[in-house]
């Protein structure tokens, strides 16, 4: 198909603008200013209010006056006796952070309203002509003009209130003055000037940082300044940097904090009240490249049960709240974790250090000392101060020699914690089974593990493992965060919730609908839980089990955090929050304090009780950092994975059909867990027709079907880095005829 061409700006401002006698220009549109203005005031103002809020000298007193006489036409401004103005009730206006197309349109997300206009179902649409300068994840003021059909809104920018960033990643490229940097993100339209007079030492081609002069007011072309010169394009260093300056990610500590973590000591001494864990046989079981070790379990044995002891790093002894660590720490929200990299949500002293429970050293943990029956009920919860000692430092692979394999060797090399670790089993599958009857869910979603060699280069791309000690330690996390969030609830304490709400009806019922056509034979479609674990069930161990999970997980509504119990709906639970990763989540660090609070064995954690920042604002924050995370985690395995691919053009793979348009079948490859597409218009042979009732591409001579959870061989034709695509063609039978005959 051919492509649109790209929207263009018209760059016209307001047809009835004077130029203002003062050294200033006037306004793209009055109106706009006006309607800015009365938003941010949000109190009633008179024409000298205006003239002295918009800093504009008096000529500009009729333009006001015919500005708010179309602004009272419209209804959006109203008169108040004879002199003031303010905003009508519930105006159109929003505020909202710009996410901006190549082509130069964009969508106003995450809108909001401090004039109580209704809430948006969808993302407005605004086009390049009503950007008004704006750029790509700028906090923006709209105004929604009207609704189409589609429910999707269109507006207009009426004011840009804060620049998303003054700085971007870009490619140099030399010319005769100077250079021009060509943003690596494609959602900036413009190139950035820079003169020769400023350049520093840097290459063509190179990465590089350069800041933006506001004092430009062009769209296509601005002019800037190079800070910082990275690299080649094809390290996967420079490729990081590129990620972490895309998401605007903290990565540097403050002064502040560097001298508050140099100041703390290495002595590990218990303050009064704490109890003395260090008898309990104490062990970690997380993977082979971790350091931040959170938690450390125990499974001891009972008459009638078990009794769980999950022991998790103090944090909160260490990071005072209102401090410089705590404020940095607040402001990453959590780790993110590169391959073979990690952006710490604490300085590397306390997250692989004195937080962390390393062995054979004494440290300092909150307890949670739990009580099961054989069957898994939870019969009695505790929490208390500890300081415990680490046994051993278990790796999953470990664990599954010990507990699967039953590998001779690895046993007997762990003889003294085979039983221990025979209870944590029983227990961790008494608890599984629990949660399954009352409708957990559990997505079988394979992912990617890129493992790097020594130098940087990307060694291999395959399967992550998944086995029942990654199963094990879960269900021990998830019983500990169940019984912190119910005592919360029971307390009736101000804590965040891990929240998991109803999936979208509509989501759910089309998803029905196209699973039919997988040949699935439903029960009768129910938002609840147990609905969604009976159709994973019904999948599990086909072929259609992938798809099947992907289209599932599609109809969810992303977790969050949030002082109002909503319950889990994912894991099935009313009350749940997270209290096992301190280390690496500032969430589970505040619980730790409201639990800490609630034991009232930490005095002085009480006087800083007015320090403490809101919930909701904390939950919504936090939220939107955890999803920073996910994305920037997201988007350098993607990098990764397009310079993975650079060197297999031309190879041929095993994939899945993933998606269907009219345009194109997306594919992702079974064995490496990468995503790609093959354009329709490249499957030669036919006319493919698009039933997007089925999801399907039909050919109109041969009647072959392509349709998601087919597979396909597909071979690679391109790898585009800048539009970050990966391009496939599909792969025909004459063409391994051919390759047969070569080879013979």
């Amino acid at each position: 198909m051919a492509r649109k061409s790209p929207l263009k700006p018209d760059g016209r401002h307001g047809s009835r603008l004077q130029e203002r006698k003062s050294q200033s220009k006037a306004p793209p549109s009055i109106d706009n200013e006006i309607l800015a203005f009365f938003y941010l005031q949000t109190s009633p103002a008179t024409i000298n209010d205006l003239l002295k809020g918009l800093v504009w000298d008096r000529s500009m007193k009729k333009d006001i006056e015919a500005g708010l006489e179309s602004l009272i036409r419209e209804k959006l401004v109203r008169k108040i006796g004879k002199r003031e103005y303010a905003l009508k009730k519930h105006p159109p206006l929003y505020e909202a952070i710009l996410e901006q197309n190549p082509r130069g349109f964009g969508f106003a997300a995450r809108s909001s309203s401090v004039v109580g206009a209704p809430a948006l179902k969808r993302d407005p649409f605004i086009s390049a002509s009503r950007m008004m300068q704006a750029r790509q994840g700028d906090r923006i003021l709209i105004r929604v003009l009207r609704t189409r059909s589609d429910e999707r809104p269109e507006a207009s920018v009426i004011k840009i209130l804060a620049r998303g960033t003054e700085r971007l990643a870009g490619f140099f490229v030399k010319d005769r003055t100077g250079g021009r940097v060509i943003p690596e993100d494609i959602r900036y339209p413009f190139t950035v000037t820079v003169d020769a007079s400023q350049l520093p030492e840097v290459n063509d081609g190179d990465v590089v940082i350069v800041r933006i002069d506001e004092g430009d007011a062009s769209y296509r072309n601005v002019r800037g300044e190079i800070l910082e010169v990275l690299g080649p394009a094809d390290n996967i260093d420079v490729q990081m940097q590129l990620v972490i300056e895309k998401f605007s990610i903290p990565h540097l500590f403050s002064k502040e904090t560097e001298k508050e973590t140099a100041s703390l000591s290495e002595d590990i001494v218990p303050e009064s009240g704490r109890e003395d864990l260090r008898d309990i046989p104490h062990v970690t079981i997380d993977g082979e490249t971790a350091k931040d070790f959170d938690d450390a379990v125990a499974v001891v044995k009972t008459k009638r049960g078990y009794r769980l002891y999950v022991s998790i790093a103090d944090v909160s002894h260490f990071v005072q709240q209102g401090s410089a660590i705590d404020r940095d720490a607040y402001e990453r929200g959590t780790s993110i974790y590169f391959p073979g990299r990690v952006i710490p949500m604490l300085p590397e002293k306390l997250s692989n250090n004195l937080c962390s429970l390393v062995p054979d050293r004494d440290r300092l943990a909150l307890t949670a000392i739990l009580t099961f029956d054989r069957e898994g009920n939870l019969q009695d919860k505790q929490f208390t101060r500890s300081i415990i000692r680490s046994r051993q430092r278990f790796t999953y692979t470990t664990v599954r020699k010990i507990l699967i394999d039953q590998d001779k060797e690895t046993r007997a090399a762990h003889k003294i914690f085979l039983t221990s670790l025979k209870w944590a089993e029983e227990l961790a599958k008494a608890l599984h089974q629990k949660r399954r009857l009352r409708g957990a869910l559990g997505f079988t979603l394979p992912e990617a593990d890129i493992e790097l060699e020594d130098d940087g280069r990307i060694r291999s791309i395959k399967r992550a493992e998944r086995n029942f000690a990654h199963q094990l330690i879960e269900e021990l996390m998830l019983a500990a965060n169940e019984a912190v969030a119910a005592t919360f609830t029971e307390q009736q304490r101000r804590a965040l919730y891990r929240i998991h709400e109803l999936p979208d009806p509509d989501k759910v019922q089309e998803f029905s609908v196209f699973a039919k056509t997988l040949g699935l034979q439903l029960p009768k479609v129910e938002n609840k839980p147990h609905w969604f674990a009976r159709v994973l069930e019904l999948c599990s161990g086909s072929p259609k089990e992938y798809i099947v999970n992907n289209l599932l997980l599609r109809t969810m509504q992303q977790a969050r955090y949030s002082p109002d119990n909503a319950g889990h709906f994912g894991l099935a639970a009313s009350d749940y929050t997270h209290f096992t990763s301190p280390i690496r989540r500032y969430p589970d660090l505040m619980a730790h304090r409201e639990l800490c609070r609630m034991l009232n064995s930490h005095g002085e954690m009480e006087t800083t009780r007015n320090k403490r920042i809101p919930l909701k604002e904390a939950g919504d924050f936090l939220s939107q950092k955890e999803r920073t995370a996910i994305n920037a985690e997201r988007e350098i395995n993607d990098r990764l994975k397009l310079l993975f691919m650079e060197k297999h053009i031309g190879d041929t793979f095993d994939a899945v059909i993933s998606g269907v348009s009219d345009s194109f079948l997306y594919v992702e490859l079974l064995d490496l867990f990468i995503n790609g597409a093959v354009a329709v218009e490249d499957m030669e042979g036919d006319y493919y027709f698009y039933d997007p009732s089925h999801h399907r591409l039909t050919g109109e001579i041969s009647r072959k079907v392509f349709q998601i959870g087919n597979l396909v061989r597909v071979t690679l034709a391109e790898v585009d880095r800048p539009r970050k695509r990966i391009n496939f063609k599909l792969h025909s039978d004459k063409e391994d005829r051919t390759e047969s005959r070569e080879t013979s």
